[in-house]
């Protein structure tokens, strides 16, 4: 965890790739024992939905609410990383696959499943433990966004947090977070995809305006 950040200030990528790598080779040395990191229900129907109405949540709170907001006192995030998939269905569609592998999937299990998880553990294990781990990783999570500017590190902050606090107080169903990780990128790439993700932004600077 003290690595991986240090990596993270020459590409966000190295940091990402190399705590991934340390995460999946524990998981390796335990024989697969994927109750090591969250995984200690069975996927069913009732966490997926769960999922999808957290994902709903989140982007209601963060996304329609507070970003516009943000963006128009710090800023415009910054997504020009992404801007190939407006209007353009196969970008899109490819982005879609390794979001879900990479960000739902991927980042849940560093993030939560590894990093949260075993931070709190090292610390004793305690509410307050998984309380204190759950902040510093919604602080760490947030930065590593800096490519998106103050108002995109805040909005994923944010948003993080929620999920954090999902898993503190579901500490054997990362699946849960998987699905609404997944949930809540997938309406953003959409709205990317539809060249409607400013409708939200214009609409609070209407209102802040009348």
């Amino acid at each position: 965890m003290i690595i991986a950040p240090i990596l993270s200030i020459a590409d966000r990528n190295f940091g990402y790739f190399f705590g991934l790598f340390i995460a999946l080779f524990l998981l390796w040395k335990s024989g697969w024992n994927w109750t090591k990191f969250g995984f200690g229900k069975k996927i069913s129907l009732s966490t997926i939905l769960k999922g999808l109405l957290l994902a709903i949540i989140i982007f209601v709170i963060v996304d329609i609410c507070i970003q516009p907001f943000l963006e128009i006192y710090f800023g415009e995030i910054d997504l020009s990383s992404i801007d190939d998939v407006r209007g353009d269905f196969a970008s899109f569609f490819i982005l879609f696959l390794i979001m879900w592998v990479f960000a739902a999937f991927g980042e849940e299990f560093l993030f939560s499943g590894y990093y949260m998880k075993h931070l709190a553990e090292f610390m004793g294990n305690t509410d307050k433990t998984w309380f204190v781990s759950a902040i510093v990783l919604s602080v760490y999570f947030g930065v590593s966004h800096n490519y998106q500017g103050t108002s995109g590190m805040i909005a994923v902050g944010l948003a993080s947090i929620i999920f954090f606090f999902t898993f503190y107080r579901n500490r054997t169903n990362l699946a849960l977070l998987v699905f609404s990780h997944g949930f809540y990128d997938t309406i953003g790439l959409t709205l990317i995809y539809l060249n409607k993700d400013r409708t939200f932004y214009n609409w609070a600077l209407k209102l802040i305006s009348n």
